[in-house]
Parts: C-alpha cells; structure tokens; sequence
C-alpha cells in the first residue's frame, strides 16, 4: 500500500475538468512517480514508477512511440 499522505498531484494544463480521460502524477523524493486516474481520485488504483521506468516512458512519448 503506498502511503498517499502529503502527496501533492498534479494534472495536465490542457485538461479541460470534464473528467474524462484525464490523469493526475505526483512526484515522489526519489525520482519515481505516482499516476491515477482523476475521475477515481481517493478512490481508484495508484500506479507507482521508478525514476527509470518514468524518464524511459517520458522518452518513448517524445519518440512519439504511443501515437
């Protein structure tokens, strides 16, 4: 179970607050990540990622691997 207090999260800019497809991360000390769904805030599943898992998944966006 990952303790979420104190955790700051954080959506994109161009989410329009509608609810729909949106997700949240929240940075964690060591480098990792924390990503859920913001329509299941509290109450859906949290994703947690390493430092490395997070930059290679960064990279292969800006590779544009998941268009």
């Amino acid at each position: 179970m990952i303790d979420l207090d104190g955790v700051v999260w954080r959506k994109s800019s161009a989410s329009n607050g509608n609810g729909g497809g949106c997700v949240e991360v929240a940075d964690l000390p060591d480098g990792g990540r924390l990503v859920r769904d913001t329509k299941d805030e509290g109450a859906g599943p949290v994703l947690r990622y390493t430092a490395s898992e997070w930059q290679a998944f960064v990279a292969g966006v800006k590779l544009g691997e998941f268009d």
